[in-house]
C-alpha cells in the first residue's frame, strides 16, 4: 500500500495577492445639509368631541365613537357604525349617546352636564361633528 503525498504549502499561483484598504474617510467639515423649514403643528385631522363627567365619558373623532364607563371601555369604528344617536335624559341633566352597529347591536353612555347650559354646547356640537362623519345619507 503506498502513502498519499504529505500535505504541503499550497503551489502558488491562486489570483491576485489580497488589496491593501485605505484608512477609513474622516471629513474635515460636517456636511452641509440643506436648511429645514421651521416646525409648524398640524392641526387635527377633524373635529372632535368631548363630553366627561366623574365616570363617564363620550369622544368622537376622526377614528369612530369611544364610550368609558367608569371603569369601562368600549370603542367603535366609523366602518361598523351604522347611526349614531343623542337625547338629553327626561330631567335634562345629563347626555345620553348611543351607538347603533350594522349588526343591530346598541351601546349607550349616559353623561352627566353641569351647569345644564353645557348640554345645548354639546348638542351643538354633536350635530356638527355627526355631520361631518357621519352624514345623513
Amino acid at each position: 500500500m503506498t502513502q498519499p503525498p504529505p500535505y504541503g504549502p499550497p503551489p502558488g499561483g491562486f489570483g491576485p495577492p489580497l488589496p491593501q484598504y485605505a484608512p477609513p474617510y474622516t471629513p474635515q467639515h460636517p456636511p452641509q445639509y440643506a436648511p429645514q423649514p421651521p416646525h409648524v403643528p398640524q392641526a387635527p385631522a377633524g373635529p372632535e368631541f368631548l363630553a366627561v363627567d366623574r365616570h363617564n365619558s363620550v369622544v368622537v373623532d376622526m377614528s369612530g365613537v369611544a364610550f368609558e364607563i367608569r371603569d369601562a371601555e368600549a370603542e367603535f369604528s366609523w366602518p361598523e357604525i351604522h347611526t349614531v344617536h343623542y337625547k338629553a335624559t327626561p330631567n335634562g341633566k345629563a347626555l345620553v349617546v348611543a351607538v347603533v352597529l350594522h349588526n343591530g347591536q346598541f351601546y349607550e353612555c349616559q353623561v352627566e352636564a353641569r351647569p345644564k347650559e353645557r348640554l345645548r354646547e354639546w348638542f351643538a356640537a354633536l350635530q356638527a361633528i355627526l355631520g361631518h362623519y357621519k352624514p345623513m345619507r
